[in-house]
């Protein structure tokens, strides 16, 4: 009696074993470098986690780690993702200068009116140009832009003249172009480091979205913020990726539930759910009785003009490099077309 007692609580033990690994078969950690409320780890990445942890029916967990707990910097981000540092990562791929050279078409002046719009058309760009090359170390999840950049900044900006000694943060390796080209002193540097170096002088200014202005408080360290209406002065380029061998370890049912919440219709997601939240941090400018330029067309236009020298270069330097500039420009504004009438 006391034998079959022994088994049969073996066998529940047993049981309860198996039940437990069937509710969570593997844990995930999600790497990236800003604070976990700010706007694109709570609205879209937090998102994207808990709806992979629904489908998967609690197979999959996603540990987050913001603000970079895991260690190393954010330029460091996609090389944990290939390596196995972390299982999944989100960052800037221009934290990384010209790693993925194809992209950074999407940052070129005034190419973007909507990221949405722009966000469908680099997925799309990248599935007939990038995976095999740019991102073939590891699984892309997804590709978005933020959007329109705005200028804030410690003094009045708004004919290009007035950029002539800024110093003036900026994101990536083309918008640092862009600017030094338009005579701004031009300083790259990770987002997190903006409310640091504009409280210390180290900067004048900095190039963001409206949509990180909460969560940076820049509203309270510059007086001053200039927007350009129609297409995007700038906008910056996002790689939410996966390490491949994690991914490949998935029994396909589970790689089945990443598939379905990622690629085409989630990138579109992020990039609308960045834009959303622009007017938000616009108001928080607004309230703290900031200036806020909003420049007509004829002065866009003039910024335009300025900004050609930079779209040209760009498109020479990567012909030649052997990578079509000039059609991978004339497909990206094609698909931001395409996408931007179907809205």
């Amino acid at each position: 009696m006391k034998t079959t007692r022994t088994a049969l609580l073996s066998v529940l033990a047993a049981a309860c074993l198996s039940t437990a690994a069937v509710a969570q078969e593997v844990t995930l950690r999600l790497h990236q470098f800003l604070p976990a409320q700010a706007n694109v780890p709570a609205h879209i990445l937090d998102v994207w986690a808990d709806q992979v942890e629904a489908d998967s029916d609690g197979r999959i967990k996603i540990d987050r780690f913001p603000s970079m707990q895991l260690g190393g910097t954010p330029p460091q981000l996609i090389d944990q993702a290939i390596d196995g540092v972390a299982d999944i990562i989100w960052t800037v791929a221009g934290y990384t200068p010209g790693r993925f050279p194809q992209l950074e078409v999407f940052e070129l002046p005034f190419l973007s009116p909507d990221a949405e719009a722009t966000s469908r058309a680099f997925w799309e760009l990248a599935e007939t140009r990038m995976m095999d090359t740019d991102f073939a170390a590891f699984k892309p999840l997804g590709l978005w832009v933020h959007g329109p950049g705005v200028i804030h900044a410690n003094r009045p900006v708004t004919d290009v003249a007035d950029l002539r000694g800024l110093k003036l943060r900026a994101p990536t390796r083309t918008t640092t172009t862009l600017f030094t080209e338009l005579g701004a002193t031009a300083v790259g540097m990770p987002v997190p480091a903006v409310p640091e170096s504009l409280a210390r002088g180290v900067i004048d200014g900095a190039v963001i979205p409206w949509e990180v202005v909460p969560s940076l408080k820049v509203q309270e360290l510059v007086t001053n913020h200039t927007e350009f209406p129609g297409e995007a002065l700038y906008t910056t380029a996002f790689i939410f990726a996966m390490n491949q061998q994690a991914y490949d370890d998935l029994p396909a049912d589970l790689q089945a539930v990443i598939d379905a919440n990622s690629g085409l219709e989630f990138s579109a997601f992020a990039g609308r759910t960045m834009q959303d939240y622009d007017a938000p941090g616009r108001a928080l400018a607004q309230e703290a009785g900031n200036t806020i330029i909003t420049l007509t067309p004829a002065q866009v236009a003039d910024w335009r003009a300025a900004s050609q020298p930079t779209i040209d270069n760009w498109i020479a330097q990567a012909d030649a490099a052997g990578i079509d500039g000039t059609g991978l420009y004339q497909e990206a504004q094609a698909l931001i077309a395409k996408n931007a009438a179907g809205n």
